[in-house]
């Protein structure tokens, strides 16, 4: 299981699959300081499906700070040069926005169907 609290690095990207299911696509910042002070930063690659992603998208934008929970999945591949690669995405199963540094009034979406 993936938790994670970060800042939007992006726009979320919305599309619409063949079947007219929503995904969208969209990456967070997460830093943490080390013990000797210094600042970390690690950048998450992240995909919402359905209403989550309908609903990101309608309510966030570039530096918005959320919290996402999700799993993370695997990809390998061999590059043009047969060099063995390996990327990993977080499939996001909510999302939402951090009230610490941000007041939200909630709006209740319409009813959304199971996809």
């Amino acid at each position: 299981m993936f938790t994670e609290v970060g800042n939007l690095t992006r726009d979320p990207e919305i599309k619409f699959g063949s079947t007219g299911n929503a995904f969208a696509t969209f990456s967070i910042a997460v830093s943490r300081k080390t013990k000797d002070g210094e600042e970390k930063v690690s950048f998450f690659d992240c995909t919402a499906f359905g209403t989550v992603a309908e609903n990101l998208a309608n309510s966030v934008t570039k530096g918005t700070r959320v919290i996402v929970s999700g799993r993370v999945e695997q990809s390998n591949w061999e590059d043009k040069d047969g060099n063995k690669r390996t990327s990993y995405k977080v499939i996001a199963d909510e999302v939402g926005v951090s009230l610490r540094f941000a007041a939200v009034l909630v709006a209740k979406a319409e009813a959304a169907q199971a996809f």
